[in-house]
C-alpha cells in the first residue's frame, strides 16, 4: 500500500479515459511512448528521448490483441506490470496509461485500416493483419492523447515506416525515430528475448553478428553509389543457406530493401538488411 502511494505521488497512473482526458488536455508539449509492457532498455531509451524533447511524457502499456495473428503468441507474450511500474517510476515518467481492451475498442466509428498490396511485404506478408492492428490501435491512442511527438524504435523498422506514413496524413503529431539498442552480443533488445534461454540468446547473437558482416560484404561487392540487386541476392542466398544449416533456424525472410519506399530497388538509395526467423518456436526480427 505504501509502495503504491509513493508511485501515485510521483506519477499519474491512469486506467480511465475520463482521467486521461483531464491529464492530457492541459498539456500541449506531450511526448508519447506506446508500449506493450515487458519494458527493457530499448523502451528506456525512447522514454529518455521523450523527456529530453517534451515537457511531459506519457507511456501506455497495452498488449494489443488485434496485432497478433497467432492466439498462442498473444497468450505467451511476456507481461510483468509490477516490474514495468518500477522502471517507469525510476525514469520519472509523468503519466502511465493502462487501458482495458474494451476501453480502447468500444468506439466502433474508426474506419478499418487496410494496407496496400505494395505494403504487404516483410512482416506484413507473414503476419496477416498485424500492421493493420498496429495502425488501428495507434490511431485510437493518438486521438485520445493528442501528443506533440511519438517516440518509436528503428528495431521494428517496417512498423516505424508505416506508422510515419499513416500518422502524417491524419495528425500533426511528429514521429521521432530512435536507434536500435543492442545487447553486448549484438542482439537487438526486445521483449521477446525474455523467452530465450542462454543458449538461444547466444545463438541469436552469433546470427546478428553474421548479418552485420553480410551487410558489409554487400557494400564491398558493389560500388559505393550503385548496389547491384543481383550481387546482393547471391550473397543473401548463400548466407541464408549457411545460417539455416549451422543453427537450424527457420528463416521467413532475409532481404535488402531501400529506406525510401521499402522496395527492393537499391540503386543509389540507402538500404537495410531485414530478417525474420524462428529460433525453435520463438520468432525474432531485426534489421541492419
Amino acid at each position: 500500500m505504501f509502495y503504491l502511494l509513493i508511485i501515485l505521488l510521483q506519477m499519474k497512473l491512469i486506467t480511465k479515459i475520463t482521467d486521461l482526458n483531464k491529464a492530457v488536455n492541459i498539456e500541449k508539449n506531450l511526448g508519447y511512448v506506446p508500449t506493450m509492457g515487458s519494458l527493457h532498455k530499448g523502451h528506456e531509451f525512447l522514454i529518455k528521448k521523450s523527456k529530453k524533447h517534451c515537457k511531459k511524457t506519457l507511456v501506455s502499456i497495452f498488449v494489443n490483441p488485434s496485432q497478433f495473428n497467432n492466439k498462442s503468441d498473444f497468450k505467451n507474450y511476456p507481461r510483468d506490470l509490477t516490474k514495468d511500474i518500477k522502471i517507469l517510476r525510476k525514469l520519472n515518467v509523468d503519466i502511465v496509461y493502462l487501458p482495458s481492451v474494451n476501453q480502447i475498442y468500444k468506439d466502433d466509428t474508426f474506419p478499418k485500416v487496410l494496407l496496400k498490396k505494395t505494403e504487404k511485404i516483410l512482416c506484413a506478408k507473414f503476419r496477416k493483419g498485424h500492421f493493420e492492428g498496429v495502425l488501428d490501435v495507434l490511431n485510437r491512442f493518438i486521438k485520445l492523447i493528442s501528443p506533440k511527438m511519438i517516440f518509436m524504435g528503428e528495431k521494428d523498422y517496417q512498423q516505424l515506416f508505416l506508422v510515419k506514413k499513416f500518422i502524417s496524413k491524419k495528425y500533426s503529431t511528429i514521429v521521432y525515430p530512435c536507434k536500435t539498442i543492442r545487447s553486448t552480443n549484438g542482439v537487438a533488445i526486445s521483449s521477446r528475448n525474455k523467452l530465450l534461454n542462454k543458449a538461444q540468446f547466444k545463438t541469436s547473437g552469433l546470427i546478428a553478428n553474421r548479418l552485420m558482416k553480410l551487410k558489409i560484404s554487400i557494400y564491398r561487392k558493389n560500388s559505393i553509389h550503385s548496389i547491384s540487386n543481383k550481387k546482393s541476392k547471391e550473397l543473401i542466398h548463400k548466407t541464408k543457406k549457411s545460417l539455416t544449416k549451422k543453427y537450424g533456424i527457420k528463416i521467413e525472410y532475409l532481404e535488402c530493401r531501400n529506406l525510401i519506399n521499402l522496395s527492393t530497388n537499391l540503386k543509389n538509395k540507402p538500404f537495410k538488411l531485414f530478417i525474420s526467423y524462428f529460433l525453435n518456436n520463438i520468432r525474432l526480427i531485426d534489421n541492419f
